[in-house]
């Protein structure tokens, strides 16, 4: 496993540009309402809905929002019905990808997502083709200078890593990618949470299991693909195998 592809790192970046145009908050609140829905309204025993109400405070989401939108999952206030979906495609060069959603029209999404596949060097791949490429994963991402002192040493914070039960871990300049079994994620989020270590992101991913080098111009072109499967609102995520 060879760490989250630079997209990762990229669409960090874009969800805080999103954030204040709110556009973030929508596909947000699709993802708490699905969460709440799917494991009930408490936190304590629902960890998909913990993540996805940490991702909306991240983004600055107001409270209300955050207990409309559970309300709305738990039923307690009425809402669109929604429904996730998983759609596998290639990309330019022959890249896998993987395409995460929530809709209230599965229909529409899929030929919004047909289109924009195919403006962009793009197809839609029969189901199994691609996603067998990758593992779900618990994912935590740390950057090293914002720890404590004792902890900005990249030995340390590895070993802490280790130690906690991650399978594989990942560095890219000061970030360090964790790798976890999914059902070993929250309990490495509170050994982490209880050694006062600050947490960038987490989430549960679909990893590559080998990712592929291709050209500056193939990557460039894909990353035009991602950008444009983000900027519809019924895409939550998007994972590739390009390097």
């Amino acid at each position: 496993m060879s760490g989250h592809s630079k997209w990762a790192t990229t669409k960090r970046k874009k969800a805080a540009i999103d954030a204040k145009r709110g556009k973030i908050f929508t596909k947000l609140i699709k993802e708490i309402t699905i969460a709440a829905k799917g494991g009930g309204g408490d936190v304590s025993g629902n960890p998909r809905l913990r993540l996805a109400i940490d991702n909306a405070k991240a983004a600055n989401m107001p409270q209300d929002n955050i207990e409309r939108a559970i309300k709305k999952g738990t039923g307690e206030l009425e809402g669109v019905k929604l429904e996730q979906f998983l759609f596998e495609a290639y990309g330019p060069g022959g890249i896998a990808i993987i395409i995460e959603g929530i809709t209230d029209n599965r229909n529409r999404s899929l030929t919004e997502i047909k289109q924009i596949l195919s403006k962009h060097q793009g197809k839609l791949a029969r189901e199994g083709s691609v996603k067998w490429l990758f593992e779900k994963k618990g994912v935590i991402i740390l950057d090293s200078k914002a720890q404590d002192e004792k902890l900005k040493n990249k030995e340390n914070l590895e070993l802490l890593a280790i130690d906690s039960g991650a399978e594989d871990i990942y560095w890219h300049n000061n970030i360090l990618d964790i790798y976890t079994k999914p059902d070993e994620l929250e309990k490495i989020r509170k050994t982490f949470e209880q050694a006062k270590i600050i947490i960038d992101s987490i989430s549960l991913a679909w990893v590559a299991k080998e990712n592929i080098e291709l050209d500056q111009k193939i990557k460039t072109s894909a990353e035009k693909l991602f950008f444009a499967l983000d900027e519809n609102e019924d895409i939550q995520e998007i994972y590739s195998n390009l390097d």
